[in-house]
């Protein structure tokens, strides 16, 4: 049994940063993609970033793009977002997921595992 166990949501203030974390258990870490995604309220939920077994190559969606950075840490099963200059429109639950295979990183039907999604709240 997988699990992807969240952790570093919080409320913070417009303009400031935040860290996302989600460790991976179960299954052999460097056998997934890993994805980010957030739903906000009353929309559907989105890709937010990916990024390879490897950590070679990485993806954001376009709202992200120098703001967010995604990373990953294989030793310890982790992968990481980290979020600067946050607005309010990035007040969202944000989930990690996983996902075998480098393709599709951007569709979150792809993704095999979940984990519980954690609340990111920008406040202005």
């Amino acid at each position: 049994q997988v699990q992807l166990v969240q952790s570093g949501g919080r409320s913070v203030q417009a303009g400031g940063s935040l860290s996302l974390s989600c460790v991976v258990s179960g299954r052999t870490f460097r056998d997934y993609l890993m994805g980010w995604f957030r739903q906000a309220p009353g929309k559907e939920r989105e890709f937010v970033a990916a990024i390879t077994w490897n950590g070679g190559s990485t993806y954001y969606a376009d709202f992200v793009k120098g703001r967010f950075t995604i990373s990953r840490r294989n030793s310890r099963n982790t992968v990481f977002l980290d979020m600067m200059t946050l607005n309010a429109e990035d007040t969202a639950v944000y989930y990690c997921a996983a996902k075998t295979g480098d393709s599709d990183y951007e569709a979150e039907d792809e993704y095999d595992y979940w984990g519980q999604g954690t609340q990111v709240t920008v406040s202005s």
